[in-house]
This record gives structure tokens, sequence and C-alpha cells, in this order.
């Protein structure tokens, strides 16, 4: 078993854009292009895995990130996403392999 404190593996991470809804598209857009978003997020290292637009609500990015990229993210975010997206950003996995496990386990009678 690997120590995950050791660990290269990339991690993933979910990182909410919400909606400034006091800035209308343009202002956002304006922004966004000012601050060299589009050149510079995610960083370089850095894998876009999913990119979804929920209306109403913002944006949700996941990420694979190898763990020494991890502080390039946060940086990058600080620098160009605060004043245009409030942030919110969280360690996840992927739960369909491990929902097949459980899946199997109980159809084996298991808990």
């Amino acid at each position: 078993m690997t120590d995950s404190t050791t660990s290269h593996e990339p991690i993933l991470l979910t990182v909410f854009l919400r909606h400034d809804q006091s800035l209308n598209l343009h202002a956002v857009q304006t922004r966004l292009k000012d601050a060299e978003w589009w050149d510079r997020f995610p960083p370089a290292g850095v894998s876009i895995v999913s990119w979804t637009v929920a209306m109403g609500f913002g944006q949700i990015v996941t990420l694979s990130v190898p763990p020494e990229l991890l502080p390039a993210v946060n940086v990058e975010l600080e620098r160009s996403a605060w004043g245009v997206f409030r942030t919110e950003c969280y360690p996840t996995y992927d739960f369909v392999p491990v929902r097949a496990r459980i899946t199997e386990r109980v159809r084996q009678g298991g808990i």
C-alpha cells in the first residue's frame, strides 16, 4: 500500500466557480481576459477532467492535479478567478469503481 503523503499519483480536485450575479457576462469575460484566465488556468501539468456549467450556480471544474502542483492551482485561482467567481475546492475521487464493488458485495449477501 502506498503512503498517501508520498504518492505522486494525481489527485482529483473539484473546483466550484460560483457566479457573481452582480456582474453580467460581458463584465465576467472582460475580467477573465484581463487576468489571462484562458491562457493560465489550469496551470501547465494539470489536466481538465470535466468542466460543467450549472445555470444559476456557476461552473464546476474537475481537475487531475499532480500533488506538487496543488499550490500552483491555488495561486492561479487567487490570481485570476477571485473578483470574478467565488471559489470552493474539494478533493474528490471517482466513485464508480467503488459503487461497483459495493453492489457486488451486497449481491453476494454482504453489507
